[in-house]
């Protein structure tokens, strides 16, 4: 069997090539025969590695020989590690603009007064503490069961935005200041029209700090209460569906009306990812975000545990030396965190991820790199901080995919993009999600979550570009108001998961 068709080099230098369908032992490849049967997204090599010696994919070191591999072999977990590594960061050396585009494209969104433009308009029921979370979920089913947003059909929804933190945590360190960026970053989302914060009372997270005697939303359209002060739960439902009522009145003024492209924020994610994700979906996003980018608007990587390996790739990009160093600052103290809790970078790739045919951090990292385009990147933030600049930026944050959009949306991101080859299923109210598939087998399996099949590029020969191309009029029917698979299915009420840093108490 002759499967040439059924392979792809990526690099000329590259010593592996993927397998586009599962092959079977004696399949001969680029002139090699297959000594055994490698599945599809997985990697085989073409020339004899040496133990100790650099497998290259991407033109890129993805890991080191465990044993001598010979071509024709499967290279994977068993006989390819991580090894030692080192990388020639290149600061600002290779980041020349993106040549504008002067056709101004436009969306429909909901023009704030700070200036920012949403793409839904959801009334937030945020909770400064996990024991405020019950009522704040009592608080929006209240409110449905009386059909109140009937009168108000501007409203696209109430979101409680619960999570387990806010307490028995220290009042001073960088996880509190974590935690008040997501929860301040929350309040101020375009997507939301106004806000209830609801707290206990008694919590770490005190919600005189959280308001600060300042208005953390320019319309002024945030109320707040506790439970305690109100009096306990049900007079906390009573006041609380009060408040909405004027929070839902003020919000239904909002409609939608033209605002150009460069308002649109978008979080870029990958999760679930598999052989596929770096060579279809990722780098036709990054094609898409270039786009956005010349557009005039914002694109946010993140996952700097799924950068690692990779972050050559950016701070040679940097717009500036500064911004390139700061980058590294971040993936040093994520070498410090991991190394203190017990843990490694290496602990990814997952096993999904595995069976996908990833086999090292490296690997995937260059795979999840390609998101980002080739933009410069202009900036880089800590999780939840507001982005205060337009272009390419970099936002730290962990893997944990639903950690790291929670800080994309408190950062600003009024639409998140997500590539995933083994089928993510998730929603990140009040952002709406895009989900693109890798590889058109899973496309067809759960098209009822994907928006977008990627894997055409592999299995009808489609170009990156226009992928890309298709992807971004997408991108702007989303945040015009086209709904998402995941908004179909009513995703988006347990995903908001704050990043948790230090001890609890």
């Amino acid at each position: 069997m002759n499967a040439a068709a059924k392979i792809i080099r990526l690099q000329a230098d590259d010593n592996v090539v993927i397998a586009l369908d599962d092959l079977p032992a004696g399949s001969v490849v680029e002139s090699v025969t297959l000594s055994q049967a490698v599945p599809r997204g997985h990697k085989i090599a073409t020339a004899a590695i040496a133990a100790g010696e650099n497998v290259l994919r991407y033109g890129q070191i993805i890991g080191q020989a465990k044993q001598d591999i010979t071509p024709g072999e499967h290279v994977h977990v068993h006989n390819l590690g991580m090894g030692e590594h080192t990388q020639d960061y290149a600061f600002a050396s290779r980041n020349a603009p993106l040549p504008e585009i002067a056709e101004k494209r436009t969306f429909m969104g909901y023009h704030r007064a700070d200036g920012k433009v949403g793409t839904r308009n959801y009334i937030g029921i945020l909770t400064s503490v996990n024991c405020s979370g019950s009522v704040a979920r009592f608080i929006a089913e209240a409110a449905e069961k009386s059909g109140m947003l009937d009168a108000f059909p501007n409203v696209d929804g109430i979101v409680p935005i619960v999570h387990g933190t806010g307490c028995g945590m220290s009042g001073k360190d960088e996880g509190y200041a974590t935690l008040f960026r997501t929860l301040s970053g929350y309040a101020q989302n375009p997507n939301f029209g106004g806000i209830l914060l609801v707290g206990l009372g008694c919590e770490v997270m005190q919600i005189p700090d959280l308001v600060g005697g300042r208005r953390i939303r320019k319309d002024g359209m945030l109320r707040y209460m506790t439970i305690q002060h109100e009096g306990g739960t049900r007079k906390t439902i009573e006041k609380g569906l009060e408040e909405l009522r004027g929070v839902a009145e003020f919000a239904n003024r909002a409609v939608r009306s033209p605002a150009p492209v460069s308002e649109i924020v978008i979080g870029m994610q990958c999760g679930g990812s598999d052989g596929y994700s770096g060579i279809t979906a990722n780098p036709a996003l990054g094609y898409a975000s270039d786009l956005l980018v010349r557009h005039g608007g914002t694109t946010i990587l993140s996952e700097t545990s799924e950068i690692y390996g990779a972050e050559h790739l950016l701070t040679s990009r940097a717009e500036t030396v500064e911004v390139g160093e700061k980058l590294i600052e971040r993936i040093r103290w994520w070498e410090d965190y991991t190394a203190r809790n017990g843990g490694e970078m290496d602990n990814n790739p997952s096993p999904g991820n595995k069976r996908g045919g990833l086999t090292t951090i490296l690997e995937k990292s260059l795979g999840a790199v390609a998101k980002g385009g080739t933009a410069p990147l202009r900036g880089v933030y800590k999780f939840g901080e507001k982005i205060d600049q337009k272009g390419f930026v970099f936002m730290d944050s962990p893997g944990f995919d639903p950690c790291s959009v929670t800080g994309q949306v408190a950062s600003g991101a009024n639409l998140i993009v997500f590539t995933t080859g083994r089928g993510s299923v998730s929603g990140y109210k009040p952002t709406p999600c895009i989900k693109l598939a890798t590889n058109s087998e899973m496309y067809e399996r759960m098209k009822d979550d994907m928006d977008l099949n990627c894997g055409d590029i592999v299995t009808n020969g489609v170009s990156i570009e226009d992928k890309g191309r298709e992807l971004f009029e997408l991108i702007i029917r989303v945040a015009s108001g086209e709904e998402t698979k995941s908004e179909e299915l009513g995703f988006g009420g347990a995903e908001f998961v704050p990043w948790q840093i230090g001890a609890v108490m």
